[in-house]
C-alpha cells in the first residue's frame, strides 16, 4: 500500500488548507483513514479518523469544529478540511490506514504516508 499526502504549506492564524491523501495498492474502501500530526519535539498524535463506509468520524478535542476528516472511496481519497487555523496546529501531518474501525493509536496503523508540512503564523 502506498499513501501520497498532499496540500501542506503556510498560512496566516485563522487561514485554512485542505490536506489530500491519495491510496493505492489494496481496497482502500475496506479501511478506516486517519490524520495524525507530529510537532518538532512532540510525539505523534492522533489528529482525525473516519471509517471504511464514511462513518464513525474521531477528533481529537483540539481540533473538534475547526478540522472535518472526509473520504471518496471512488477516488482512495481521504481530505481533512482545516479551517481556523492556529499556531500550535503546525506540524507534520501524516496520514495512515488501519484494518480496525476505532482504535486510532500510531501504533494500531497498518501502514504510512509520508508527512506534509503545516504551518501556521501568528
Amino acid at each position: 500500500v502506498q499513501l501520497q499526502a498532499s496540500g501542506g504549506g503556510q498560512v496566516q492564524a485563522g487561514g485554512s488548507l485542505r490536506l489530500s491523501c491519495a491510496a493505492s495498492g489494496r481496497t482502500f474502501s475496506r479501511y478506516s483513514m486517519g490524520w495524525f500530526r507530529q510537532a518538532p519535539g512532540k510525539e505523534r498524535e492522533f489528529v482525525a479518523g473516519i471509517g471504511w463506509s464514511g462513518g464513525p468520524i474521531y477528533y481529537v478535542d483540539s481540533v473538534k469544529g475547526r478540522f472535518t476528516i472526509s473520504r471518496d472511496n471512488a477516488k482512495n481519497t481521504v481530505y481533512l478540511q482545516m479551517n481556523s487555523l492556529k499556531p500550535e496546529d503546525t506540524a507534520d501531518y501524516y496520514c495512515a490506514l488501519t484494518r480496525y474501525a476505532s482504535r486510532w493509536s500510531p501504533d494500531d496503523m497498518d501502514y504510512w504516508g509520508k508527512g506534509t508540512q503545516v504551518t501556521v503564523s501568528s
